[in-house]
């Protein structure tokens, strides 16, 4: 199947360089053909954020979007923010904080009801959106390395890799350019940037780990508006994280945890730290009385301006997540999402009016870099490895008096830069004690379990496992014994177990993969110490159906 544009990822990037495209044709009274691939069953399955949306791009891609009946109904009408202790609390006041983060202006919504909404705009405007459609593999130009298309739609195969009987063998869409819009750590953009060096003159991606909740609480606690944002207990000074809580909705309360992932302990829980961090008074206060919904986790990109690869290659580019464009101190990125797949857009189109077709859009290059993307980016560059090098306390304060800086104009000459992967900021088990986590109550904390079945992850029964070891030994003769295997405890689905034939003496242990327990949150492919575990797309439809989230 031919396009002039190829779309790999339904979420607010691609959504949003589809319409785009569509926008423009319609404008000048042109044809150009869009399609969109989803790996989830429908637009939004597997979309998970806070959130909490800042409407700048949408106000470009539509100005009428309320009108439209755009799901952004709660606006934030009140910011609070909170350093957390193990015994209390304090709030700090929003007049200290720079402007950029205030929420003046902003949404409380469903990121996922955005896809959904999104797509449906995409729709009806022409573009050919096919959820259920999982991108497995590049298909290059050899031996120049162009990005033809994708490889989409492989169904039916067993798990021990031979066709069943309802083996479909996929289909191959090219289009003269394809944007990469697979959200944080692809697997297609891991094996594009890798070919063609993207990242060489960027700092290493840093990623954190997001959990989150949907609850439904008494309409006596419930405060339509409220942004509440803390840090401190439970992570200690050198473990960098925060947590959410959002109002809205029908009695909605979005809480979440985020866990930066170059954490040194091997024996951390990011699931059972948001469990913990539950039942602090100023937490459990808005939840005690309510009713846990659903359940998510997902990977977020953290590494910021100087981790940003570059943007295009032979045949496409990386747009939204893909390419790594949150800020981390606003705790947000959908709007710089979807702005960058909009700059795509618009340099694919030229390109395809004029006749161009398969080769590197330079322009998108150069639009990236003189936006407004780029320039709020560029404004917190130093927030992340200020933490990283100082702590919560005093990396903050560095990079909340350097924001304030930026708001007047004054940048600072320095971009530090990230030294390594996460993966590598793992240390040995011998430098740490293993730590023992509260049993969960039932009633504010949860096992993994319970939360892995309320966000409605399913996969298709004998399929192959989509995780990927390189070395079926290492997580035995190299991981157990160095680190104490830390995929055991890293992964928020229980995806991974260390199982002892001889539990008494704990000998002869074996790594058992239950994949069909992933959310697909790719922490594991980023996050093992080994560099062992490969992420890799299921069978289309697979994974989790978050509602609401």
């Amino acid at each position: 199947m031919e396009y002039d544009v190829l779309i790999v990822g339904g979420g607010p990037a691609g959504l949003a360089a589809a319409i785009r495209l569509k926008q423009r044709a319609e404008k000048d009274g042109k044809e150009i053909n869009v399609a969109v691939l989803e790996k989830s069953a429908e637009i939004g399955g597997h979309i998970l954020s806070g959130a909490v949306i800042d409407p700048k791009a949408l106000n470009e891609l539509f100005p009428d979007w309320q009108e439209r009946g755009a799901p952004l109904e709660t606006p934030v009408t009140e910011d609070r923010f909170m350093i957390l202790g193990p015994m209390g609390q304090a709030s700090l006041p929003m007049a200290l904080l720079p402007p950029m983060m205030h929420n003046d202006g902003c949404y409380i919504a469903s990121l996922g009801n955005v896809a959904r909404w999104l797509g449906e705009q995409a729709e009806g405007l022409g573009v050919e959106v096919y959820p259920g459609m999982a991108a497995s593999h590049v298909v290059w130009d050899e031996p120049t390395g162009r990005v033809k298309g994708v490889v989409a739609g492989v169904f039916g195969i067993d798990k021990h890799g031979h066709p069943t009987g309802d083996f479909q063998p996929g289909i191959e869409l090219h289009g003269k350019y394809v944007f990469i819009a697979e959200g944080v750590r692809g697997s297609l953009a891991k094996t594009i940037i890798a070919r063609h060096q993207l990242a060489k003159d960027s700092s290493p991606q840093k990623f954190g780990i997001g959990l989150k909740e949907l609850w439904q609480i008494p309409a006596e606690k419930h405060h339509p508006g409220l942004a509440q944002h803390t840090t401190g207990w439970p992570l200690d000074e050198f473990t960098g994280g925060g947590s959410f809580m959002y109002h809205f909705g029908d009695n909605y309360v979005a809480i979440g945890y985020v866990v930066h992932l170059n954490y040194k302990d091997p024996f951390l829980s990011p699931f059972d730290e948001f469990q913990r961090f539950k039942h602090h008074p100023a937490i459990a206060d808005h939840l005690e009385g309510g009713t846990r919904i659903s359940y998510g986790a997902r990977a977020i990109t953290e590494g910021g301006f100087q981790s940003v690869p570059k943007l295009a290659f032979p045949g496409g580019a990386l747009i939204g997540c893909s390419a790594g464009f949150v800020n981390v101190p606003r705790i947000k990125g959908s709007h710089n999402a979807m702005k960058t797949g909009m700059l795509a857009a618009d340099a694919a189109y030229d390109a395809v009016m004029a006749g161009r077709s398969g080769d590197e859009l330079v322009e998108y290059q150069t639009a990236y870099e003189k936006s407004w993307v780029a320039k709020e980016l560029k404004a917190v560059r130093n927030a992340k490895p200020y933490l990283t090098k100082f702590g919560t306390t005093l990396g903050g304060a560095f990079g909340v008096a350097e924001m304030w800086l930026a708001s007047f104009g004054l940048t600072m000459p320095w971009t530090m830069k990230h030294s390594k992967t996460d993966a590598a900021s793992t240390e040995p088990a011998s430098k740490h004690k293993p730590r023992v986590y509260p049993k969960p109550d039932g009633k504010l904390s949860f096992d993994k379990l319970s939360s892995v079945f309320i966000s409605n992850t399913n996969h298709a029964e004998e399929q192959p496992a989509h995780l990927k070891l390189i070395d079926p030994s290492v997580p035995i003769r190299v991981n157990l014994p160095k680190y104490g295997e830390p995929a055991r405890l890293y992964c928020p689905a229980g995806v991974y177990e260390v199982v002892y034939a001889d539990e008494t003496n704990r000998a002869d242990p074996k790594f058992v993969i239950n994949a069909q327990n992933c959310v697909h949150c790719k922490t594991c492919d980023i996050k093992d110490p080994s560099q062992n575990i490969v992420w890799t797309t299921p069978e289309g439809g697979g994974g989790p159906n978050y509602p609401n989230m």
